[in-house]
């Protein structure tokens, strides 16, 4: 086996990138290197303008939009869902997600559904025939995705959903339906994909979801999305520890989902604790970005998470099912990359490195002319390093070392799920470990 460098990424140095932004005062137009000094804010629009034509409309929503004034070309959009009982301009007053449009640069839609389609106003989330690809309101939706990009001139690249409770089941599924139109998503006190079918295993998975294997749970996502989907959007998943309308079980029910479609395992490659009681868990993808993260609010029952005020951090007003612990629309911004970091979590790495070893950056602005400007302070970055390795034995010997699990009889590979075969003695496949937890099946053999 060759030897394996490990190598270091600049992923999510935000820190950094806001000491350069302090030395990025010069008159002119700046520009960091990898584009990284993010646009000021957008003078505010009047409000939530409805739009209709937007096509065949075939699942009987009403599409509203807000756009800051003087919106650039090219920017992104956020597609935002309410839960039960609300409506989009509910979800437009007390969300926070129109203080970011405006801060950041990008569009805003708000879809609603009514009493006519739900007694309650829910999104059909546990119906198929509503939330399955190019069918009655996840179409309606995606038919507003395309209605937005054109009268905004947006970034198809940089399209991303969020949802409350049932906004944000059918945030998950419209994850699996369309992951070719969505780039991220946010699932605030929601369900997995495909959870449900009915309105009675609708209620079975807010109260007590099925307790699948990640496996399994990935499946469901992939057998929504288009064959030969290979690209998959970026998690978050928003919970709080004292929901009872929608079990905090279903949180890790995601979790396991989405970390398995992405190929991770789900042991946290790191965690870090917020305001207001909030417990962030990442799992990094094999590039060593974040792909999945759990947000875990301490205390909050079922609803969004908002932090009226008027900092940084701060956004919504609190009301019913808007819980005021942090705003989650701020974390979620920075986490699709809204903010402008979006280049802080894109690949910027040293290779040759060597494991266990303290390595320090620093970051100048660059002008329009190619000058650069004073460095930023250091930062420290230590390497750790994974070297790959291979293990060839039994599928009981797999599994009794950690590195598979069987179900039903068969093993499969723990973090990739992958079918092993039968759960004997018989059957020995070669493992190849590939991060912490994760291990894919090598039948050629391992490669150097």
């Amino acid at each position: 086996m060759g030897q394996s460098y490990p190598a270091f990424r600049f992923s999510r140095a935000r820190a950094l990138i806001r000491g350069v932004r302090r030395w990025a005062t010069a008159a002119g137009a700046l520009a960091l290197t990898g584009g990284l000094l993010a646009a000021g804010p957008q003078a505010s629009a009047a409000g939530l303008t409805q739009v209709t034509g937007f096509g065949t409309n075939p699942g009987n929503l009403s599409m509203y939009t807000y756009a800051p004034d003087a919106l650039p070309a090219g920017a992104p959009l956020v597609v935002a869902l309410h839960g039960c009982t609300q409506s989009a301009n509910d979800y437009y007053a007390h969300s926070g997600w129109p203080k970011f449009a405006d801060t950041y640069g990008f569009a805003l839609v708000l879809p609603q559904t009514s009493s006519a389609n739900n007694a309650n106003s829910c999104f059909n989330w546990f119906e198929p025939g509503d939330s399955g690809r190019g069918q009655g309101e996840a179409l309606s939706i995606k038919q507003m995705v395309d209605k937005a990009v054109a009268l905004y001139g947006g970034d198809t690249r940089r399209v991303y959903i969020t949802g409350l409770s049932a906004g944000g089941a059918m945030t998950a599924n419209m994850l699996a339906a369309y992951p070719d139109v969505f780039a991220g998503g946010a699932i605030g006190s929601g369900l997995p994909a495909r959870c449900a079918n009915s309105v009675s295993t609708a209620y079975t998975c807010m109260y007590s979801p099925p307790d699948k294997s990640p496996a399994q749970w990935g499946e469901s996502v992939r057998s929504a999305a288009p064959a030969g989907t290979s690209s998959w959007p970026r998690v978050a998943i928003w919970q709080g520890t004292a929901d009872t309308t929608v079990r905090p079980a279903n949180a890790t029910e995601l979790r396991d989902q989405w970390t398995n479609v992405w190929g991770i395992g789900q042991t946290p490659s790191r965690t870090e604790s917020l305001g207001g009681g909030t417990t962030l868990s990442v799992y990094d993808d094999a590039s060593g970005r974040s792909a999945v993260e759990v947000y875990t609010v301490s205390g909050m029952g079922h609803g969004l998470a908002v932090d009226p005020g008027s900092g940084t951090e701060q956004c919504g007003s609190a009301g019913t099912y808007y819980l005021d612990t942090i705003c989650s629309s701020y974390h979620t911004a920075r986490f699709w990359g809204l903010d402008g970091d979006e280049d802080a979590d894109s690949p910027h790495t040293d290779t040759g490195l060597d494991t266990g070893t303290t390595y320090s950056y620093a970051a100048a602005a660059v002008d329009t002319t190619a000058a650069a400007g004073s460095a930023s302070p250091a930062v420290a970055a230590t390497t750790t390093g994974f070297a790959p390795t291979c293990h060839t034995a039994g599928n009981y010997a797999h599994t009794a070392a950690g590195r598979a699990y069987q179900s039903g009889g068969y093993a499969y590979a723990k973090g990739s799920g992958e079918a092993m075969g039968l759960w004997n003695t018989f059957t020995s496949p070669t493992l190849r470990q590939t991060a912490p937890g994760h291990y894919v099946i090598v039948d050629a053999g391992c490669p150097n």
